[in-house]
């Protein structure tokens, strides 16, 4: 057992930051004389003495021997790993070397069709064939959730010849799907598990949260551990156990994704994160567990208002577990949009939620929050229930049920190929049926609508133009006001 209160890389940084002497190496504000004023009159001028490079006592983050290792062992053993790499790029990063670690050009790699557009600039970058399975589809809420065991099963079946399998857990929305009996038919096949974790880094740290991936089977997962933990945002780790994944492969797609010059501030907010919740996780997420459900709980009792709860007993194979941390509120009772409501709970309330849908409004709670939040929270839907009611809410959008429930997208190209294919801009209402060149995903919580290699269909097009009449936000494309599209010449 390794000595979890320690924090070697948080205090090599405060011992170089503290050290008199004359800097002559980057970054040029030379430990924040430099600063330009109004930045230093944001920030103070403290946090930038520690703002340093790679200095002798302060370790290399792609070959690590000193206080970078420890800090990694460190966190390793904390999140049940058993090797564990700091990234500075996000989860991102981590989701892109774990796709390039494991597929090669052509080679099958089996995901879900809601997955982080991470994942698609990992097929982009690796050359492999996605073959996307159809997530459960909640036709009622208008949500996607995990992929189920048989539809892996029935896939590897089809496509035994696969390299990894990779899965999203939990959803944006706190879903997990049933990650151990995911794992089981995956190694079935003597191929990796990847999971994109990216918020689900503090399971690992209450009995009432959902099995973490780790413990679940997977043999590689990505965690932000600035989303829902405290570190410092961009800040996410790389966790593998077992034998399936090659660690080198991992270090050397890290070496060609993250920066050679990675923030210090990034990486010591990571080693100061997992001691936290080493030392303190059960008694920070109970905290967070109550507030939760104290949000939950009378949020649910305003009349118009729902909260995503688990289903019935059987009812869903890819519904398995809820993060009770993840609060999403359906507001459509109300006769509003999610958009509507976030405006309006935002501008006239201060009260801001992690994203909004068509018909809903998620909201994370984390060990950040406190009671007052809570209280403000409650207060503002309860103000928009009363005073910002219209008539019900129709929502005419059926793409999400006929992406996850038909095969309407299809690929007649690898995302690689089309991504550095010969390509033109077109305005959007010619390019119905044209092959797709880039990625176009409304954003939170990015999940691509459309990526390269894809036919564009007009049921998609409608889509992206109705998320954009009600508020949403279209990222990825070249063109975000969507008035073109860049497609395969």
């Amino acid at each position: 057992m390794l000595n979890q209160n320690q924090t070697p890389l948080l205090d090599a940084l405060k011992a170089n930051a503290a050290r008199p002497h004359a800097p002559f190496y980057t970054p040029g504000h030379k430990r924040g004389v430099g600063i330009a004023q109004p930045l230093a009159d944001l920030f103070g001028t403290k946090i930038f003495r520690a703002d340093l490079t790679e200095l002798a006592d302060l370790d290399n983050l792609f070959a690590p021997q000193g206080v970078i290792q420890e800090a990694q062992q460190l966190a390793a053993e904390a999140f049940g790993a058993s090797q564990t790499w700091f990234l500075v790029n996000g989860s991102t990063c981590g989701i892109e070397a774990a796709i390039l670690a494991t597929c090669g050009t052509g080679d099958k790699i089996i995901l879900p069709r809601n997955v982080h557009s991470s994942a698609i600039a990992g097929l982009i970058l690796s050359g492999a064939i996605p073959i996307f399975l159809n997530p459960e589809y909640d036709s009622v809420l208008d949500i996607a959730h995990s992929i189920t065991p048989n539809a892996v099963e029935s896939a590897l079946q089809q496509h035994p010849d696969a390299k990894a399998v990779l899965t999203v857990y939990p959803t944006y929305y706190g879903v997990c799907g049933n990650l151990s009996a995911i794992a089981s038919i995956t190694h079935q096949y003597n191929i990796p598990l990847l999971v994109d974790e990216a918020h689900g880094a503090h399971f690992a740290f209450h009995p009432e949260l959902p099995t973490p991936a780790l413990a679940a089977g997977a043999d590689l997962t990505v965690q932000s551990i600035h989303k829902v933990l405290g570190a410092m945002t961009q800040a996410s780790m790389l966790h593998i156990q077992g034998n399936r994944i090659d660690g080198d492969c991992i270090s050397k797609a890290l070496q060609l994704l993250q920066s050679t010059s990675p923030s210090y501030l990034l990486l010591a907010s990571l080693d100061a994160a997992r001691q936290q919740m080493a030392l303190q996780g059960k008694i920070l997420m109970s905290r967070t567990l109550q507030l939760a459900e104290e949000a939950r709980t009378r949020i649910s009792e305003i009349p118009g208002l729902s909260v995503l709860k688990m289903p019935r007993l059987g009812a869903s194979l890819g519904f398995l577990a809820l993060d009770k941390t993840r609060l999403t509120v359906t507001v459509s009772g109300l006769g509003l949009t999610g958009f509507e409501a976030d405006e309006i709970l935002d501008e006239k309330f201060a009260v801001t939620a992690e994203f909004a849908s068509l018909q809903h409004l998620t909201l994370i709670i984390s060990l950040g929050n406190t009671s007052a939040d809570i209280e403000q929270l409650v207060q503002g839907f309860t103000t928009l229930a009363k005073e910002y009611r219209r008539t019900n809410l129709t929502v005419k959008s059926h793409l999400w049920q006929d992406l996850f429930t038909t095969q309407c997208h299809a690929l007649c190209c690898s995302p690689r190929e089309a991504f550095f294919a010969v390509s033109e801009i077109l305005p959007l209402i010619e390019t119905n049926k044209h092959i797709c060149a880039e990625i176009v995903c409304p954003y939170p919580p990015g999940i691509p609508v459309l990526m390269p290699g894809e036919v564009i269909t007009k049921s998609v097009l409608d889509y992206l133009q109705q998320i954009q009449a009600k508020g949403g936000f279209i990222s990825g494309c070249n063109d975000t006001t969507l008035k073109t599209l860049k497609v395969v010449k």
